[in-house]
């Protein structure tokens, strides 16, 4: 049982698209320059730590950067049993597995990132984390602080992160180190995400989640909020926007997806911060991070070195030998002609939709049984995108 994970905010770095460059994967990097209308690629490449530090910079590029890994990992055939990701993350993990297209995706993270970047200018606040200390204890000093502080991530064991006021944060970490706390490290972000600090991001951003209509999944993500699987369209509306003022419950993640029988756990994306928290909470669990294309052999080797490997099955692998598949020409955003319903006859040259410029062109006659692939997703060349029943 395989998990994809997805880092949030502060996984940044300088230079983490340049082992990219060429590869075909990143053409996602165009196509999110177009959507977005910045340069995303020059961030991968030339911005410093102190522009990747903005909210607005920061959350843009490790969405980005976590798909394009996704997008090579998804071209050797792997496919996860859940996905979860932490904060950001989140939003990566949807796109991931189809429930916000690629396009609608982007326009939410940055409409995330500028809610936030406001909030964090109406309310500055810093985020801390705590090292050595239990969960409840952590809880404690932030009460005993009397100051607007909280716990905004709770990690894995010994690792929880505060988040508010600069006085609250310093108060609380004056008390989780009497309390035994082995150190207290302050991160490198620009507010205090995950507090009530956020409620003013979490208004403007419900609206437009509701707008982005999330579709319900066939792969479930594990929630930030409540720590389970979640594969309806219509409850993350919900979730996303409550997630902004609520704490990060990574580590009962893990432990939910450890629950649900994975011991594999992938993270895809900058860094390899979730590798750690899931190697400290969960003991059996088999961890690997990827983050570029050299690793990629190193994911292969890793899965075939599974006691008990996955078998990575396509939709479509059995067909019987009077269907057909469609499969995408080329790498990018597919579209489909809303005018085709299940049931309508197609012939060869027919085109069923488009995949960036490209049109999809059937090779077959036949019925359409249905659409593989939905609208917004982001295909890889030869994906699947429609299953034909020949006449």
């Amino acid at each position: 049982m395989l998990a994809f994970t997805f880092p949030g905010q502060g996984s940044q770095r300088p230079g983490m698209g340049r082992p990219w460059v060429g590869h075909e994967s990143w053409d996602l990097v165009d196509e999110a320059s177009q959507i977005a209308g910045r340069d995303v690629g020059a961030l991968l490449l030339d911005a410093d730590a102190e522009t990747l530090k903005d909210t607005r910079n920061a959350q843009l590029t490790t969405y980005i950067s976590s798909l394009m890994v996704l997008d090579a990992v998804e071209r050797l055939g792997f496919e996860p049993s859940l996905c979860a990701g932490h904060s950001l993350g989140e939003y990566t993990a949807l796109t991931a597995n189809g429930a916000l297209g690629f396009e609608d995706g982007i326009l939410l993270v940055i409409e995330r990132a500028a809610a936030m970047h406001d909030a964090c200018e109406a309310s500055p606040g810093v985020m801390s984390a705590v090292l050595g200390l239990d969960d409840e204890d952590v809880e404690t000093a932030c009460r005993l602080a009397d100051s607007d502080v909280w716990v905004a991530n709770f990690n894995a064991p010994g690792q929880v992160v505060i988040a508010g006021s600069p006085t609250g944060v310093q108060l609380a970490s004056e008390h989780v180190k009497q309390l035994g706390a082995k150190r207290v490290i302050a991160l490198p972000v620009s507010g205090a995400f995950h507090t009530p600090y956020m409620t003013p991001a979490r208004d403007r951003l419900r609206e437009a989640i509701a707008m982005a209509k999330p579709r319900d999944s066939d792969v479930p993500i594990v929630s930030n909020v409540d720590a389970k699987p979640h594969h309806r369209g219509s409850e993350w509306t919900t979730l996303l926007s409550a997630q902004l003022s609520s704490p990060v419950r990574w580590k009962q993640c893990l432990i939910t997806m450890s629950e649900n029988g994975i011991n594999n756990f992938v993270e895809l994306g900058p860094g390899g911060i979730l590798t750690g928290m899931a190697k400290r909470t969960l003991a059996e669990a088999r961890t690997l991070s990827i983050s570029t294309p050299n690793e990629l052999d190193k994911l292969i080797q890793w899965i075939g070195q599974a006691a008990v490997p996955t078998p990575i099955l396509h939709e479509g692998e059995h067909l019987f030998a009077v269907e057909r598949l469609v499969v995408s020409p080329s790498a990018g955003v597919f579209t489909p002609i809303t005018t085709l319903t299940n049931g309508t006859q197609i012939s060869v040259g027919d085109v069923l939709g488009m995949v960036g410029n490209h049109e999809v062109r059937s090779l077959f006659d036949g019925i359409l049984q249905s659409f593989i692939s939905v609208e917004g997703e982001r295909v890889t060349a030869h994906q699947p995108i429609a299953w034909l029943r020949t006449i």
